[in-house]
């Protein structure tokens, strides 16, 4: 039997590393992840994988991540709005892409 995942998470939606490493946007979700199993040390890989939009001292870059080690950042407001029209469009819902990709 097909085991199917379900992601916690939305795409557009603000989340943030459990350890403080990162703080960003989901822009894409793998239902487990999806490379080398070699590569994921004591994460499982059968759990949703998260491509992250997050933002660093020298610019944003792409995080991949697995949904047990990210959380949704309840303190969104730590986003200015400098840094959404600077890294991303923002639509009606509040939902962010970066600007080099649409909103889903």
């Amino acid at each position: 039997m097909t085991r199917i995942s379900t992601a916690l998470f939305r795409l557009g939606q603000v989340v943030r590393h459990r350890d403080g490493a990162f703080r960003g946007v989901v822009i894409d979700a793998d239902a487990a992840y999806a490379g080398p199993p070699s590569e994921t040390g004591t994460i499982a890989s059968n759990q949703p994988f998260y491509q992250v939009y997050a933002l660093g001292q020298e610019g944003g870059f792409i995080a991949y991540a697995a949904e047990s080690v990210i959380e949704a950042d309840p303190d969104q407001t730590a986003l200015t709005r400098r840094d959404e029209r600077t890294w991303f469009t923002v639509d009606a819902g509040g939902h962010h892409a970066p600007r080099t990709a649409a909103l889903h």
